[in-house]
């Protein structure tokens, strides 16, 4: 008898130690990688879950850029929390790093989201951290969505590389269009060295500005640098027309204060890093005569989907004193934030399209995506690219960007 007890008792032991190793969490498990800010709720990975990386920039010279890209896929991931995948709903975590506007810390940033078993992944604001993020993607094949990344080298002979704005080559080129049309026959370009999204976007005007025939004047700075008066003076003895500087959120009201205190006056354009109040607050009343090219505008009426996703994105907006902060303060529809919602409903798409939650089966289903969105129609070409032939032209105006025209390349 006393033998029977034993072995019972011995048996009711190993099965509470059993259940009680079962229950608790692997170490470092569910820890996530969330940026700072950051709302993306500890990962808590299981059958039921698919993850989504966000891999943006929540600090460095293109945080406040980051941070309006962010929002928007959180606004899209409180609308669909959840996909619906053979029969079964699974509930979309997000993943957030910080790549801090470095190409260097991009790498490190990229790695930390393939080690937490993301499926696909969102970002970023700025190409040359997507670029460097890009073969870390290639080779953990984890396909990735770039969002407002415009440099062509982001895609180029990368499968896992998909984006869904427009490319620098057409920018570059509907920028010059529109800066002849004004009446400017010599431009002065300003690239940063050693930024791919700057000097990409810098030679792509000049190669369109000259085709059609106008001169160009160069000048480069370095980043960091905070005092381009020696640039803008040479702009200034040249006489240019118009000056375009592709250049960071955080350079660009200094060289529109710097050229304006020289007494510049023509027109100063650049791309679309360049749509963000923190530029009108900084720059001040030097604001007049700055143009931008961009992804969508707010007040566009034309599409019924456009619209119920600004009324919507402003009381979400609102609703959170955080999100305003991270928005720059205000409301305004930033077109980043609605590539951002775009971006992540593209993901859940695909999500859909493959039947299946793993990276291999998304990014194979990837391609043939079509989605009818906030920025209009996506599809993608042969390079992942999005099929978009249309930019909003923008100009400051009381403190505020105002829309002038769509331009388009024929």
């Amino acid at each position: 008898m006393k033998k029977l007890l034993a072995a019972v008792l011995c048996l009711i032991l190993t099965a509470s130690l059993v259940a009680g190793c079962s229950s608790a969490p692997a170490p470092g498990s569910g820890s996530g990688t969330p940026a700072p800010g950051g709302s993306s709720t500890p990962a808590a990975s299981g059958s039921d879950t698919v993850k989504i990386g966000i891999f943006e920039p929540a600090s460095g010279e293109n945080g406040g850029g980051g941070k309006q890209e962010v929002l928007g896929i959180r606004y899209a991931h409180s609308l669909v929390p959840t996909v619906e995948v053979g029969g079964k709903t699974y509930k979309v975590e997000l993943v957030e790093v910080d790549n801090q506007s470095d190409t260097s810390k991009a790498v490190t940033a990229a790695q930390s989201l393939v080690g937490s078993g993301v499926s696909v992944v969102l970002g970023s604001y700025g190409s040359g951290v997507s670029i460097a993020a890009g073969e870390i993607f290639r080779e953990a094949k984890v396909p990735a969505i770039g969002v407002s990344c415009t440099n062509p080298q982001v895609t180029l002979g990368n499968d896992y590389y998909f984006r869904i704005c427009f490319l620098d080559p057409f920018q570059g080129t509907v920028m010059a269009s529109f800066a002849q049309s004004k009446g400017a026959k010599k431009a002065f370009v300003i690239t940063q060295l050693g930024d791919d999204y700057s000097t990409g976007l810098g030679n792509y005007f000049k190669t369109a500005f000259e085709a059609a025939g106008g001169a160009v004047v160069t000048g480069e700075f370095q980043t960091g640098e905070v005092d381009f008066n020696a640039i803008l003076a040479n702009a200034k003895n040249e006489n240019v027309d118009v000056i375009f500087a592709p250049s960071s959120i955080a350079t660009a009201p200094l060289i529109i204060q710097q050229a304006r205190q020289l007494g510049i006056t023509c027109p100063i354009m650049a791309g679309d890093t360049w749509e963000n109040t923190s530029i009108i607050e900084n720059a001040g009343a030097d604001t007049s005569e700055v143009y931008i090219s961009t992804f969508f505008d707010e007040n566009d009426s034309s599409s019924t989907i456009a619209k119920d996703f600004v009324t919507g994105y402003k009381a979400w907006l609102a609703a959170d004193p955080q999100n305003l902060t991270n928005n720059g303060g205000n409301d305004g529809v930033a077109a980043v934030s609605a590539l951002g919602y775009d971006a992540y409903m593209t993901a859940i798409e695909a999500i859909k399209a493959a039947g299946a939650v793993d990276a291999a089966s998304i990014q194979a289903a990837l391609p043939g995506v079509s989605y009818d969105g906030v920025t209009g129609g996506l599809t993608f070409d042969g390079n992942g690219d999005a099929n978009k032939n249309m930019a909003y032209i923008k100009t400051i105006e009381n403190g505020a960007f105002k829309f002038i025209q769509t331009q388009t390349v024929s």
